[in-house]
C-alpha cells in the first residue's frame, strides 16, 4: 500500500477534500494508496480533528520547538519517512501548510511533494494572492496544483482552475470562490498522479 502524508497548519479543508475523494473513489482498490497520516505544525489545527475521526494517524510538530528551519524539516522528514513502504515512496501533500520548506527537504521528496496555491501561477506567488489579484484589476483568478521545487510556488503545474473576479469582490469573497475549486482540482490532480505512477 502506497501511503500519502498530508501536511496542514489550519482547518484542513483541502486535506478533507482529498480524504473524502480517496474514500469515494476507492483509491485503496484503484491505486493501492491510502491517506496514512496528517501532520500539522500547529497543535490547534482544526483539520487534525477531522483526520482523527477518519481513523487517520495524526501528529503535531511545533516548528517553534526547533532551533532552526533545517532542524524542523529534519524532524518532519523523519516523521514522514515512518510511513514509507519498501519500494513505495510516500507521497507528501501540502494542504495549507504555512511553512517555507528548506531546499534539502524539497529535494528529498522531489517529484512526490505537491502543493496547492490560491492563484493562477506563475501569477501571484507567495502570500495575499486574492487581494493582489483584485488590486491588479484581474478579470479572473484561480488555483494551481503544482509539484514543489526549491523556488517558492514555481514547480511544474499539475492542474489549474479559473474563477471570475466579480465587481465588489473582497479578498475574502474571492478566496471563498477559489476554495470551492481547490477542493475539486486537488484530489483530481493527486488521483492523476497516482494513476501515472
Amino acid at each position: 500500500m502506497k501511503n500519502i502524508v498530508i501536511l496542514i497548519s489550519g482547518g484542513g479543508s483541502n486535506m478533507a477534500a482529498i480524504v473524502k475523494a480517496a474514500q469515494a473513489e476507492r483509491w485503496a482498490d484503484k491505486y493501492g494508496t491510502r491517506v496514512a497520516a496528517v501532520i500539522s505544525n500547529k497543535a490547534d489545527a482544526k483539520g487534525l480533528e477531522f483526520a482523527r475521526k477518519q481513523g487517520i494517524d495524526t501528529a503535531v510538530l511545533d516548528h517553534k520547538a526547533y532551533p532552526s528551519r533545517e532542524a524542523f524539516d529534519a524532524a518532519l522528514a523523519e516523521r514522514i519517512d515512518a510511513f514509507e513502504v519498501p519500494g513505495q515512496p510516500v507521497l507528501v501533500l501540502l494542504a495549507g501548510f504555512m511553512r517555507i520548506l528548506t531546499p534539502g527537504f524539497v529535494n528529498r521528496y522531489a517529484g512526490r511533494l505537491v502543493n496547492i496555491h490560491p492563484s493562477l501561477l506563475p501569477a501571484f506567488a507567495g502570500l495575499h494572492t486574492h487581494q493582489r489579484a483584485i488590486d491588479a484589476g484581474c478579470k479572473v483568478a484561480g488555483a494551481t496544483v503544482h509539484l514543489v521545487t526549491p523556488e517558492l510556488d514555481h514547480g511544474p503545474i499539475l492542474a489549474q482552475a479559473v474563477v471570475p473576479v466579480l465587481a465588489g469582490d473582497t479578498a475574502d469573497t474571492l478566496a471563498a470562490r477559489v476554495l470551492t475549486q481547490e477542493h475539486l482540482i486537488y484530489p483530481r490532480a493527486v488521483a492523476e498522479l497516482l494513476y501515472k505512477k
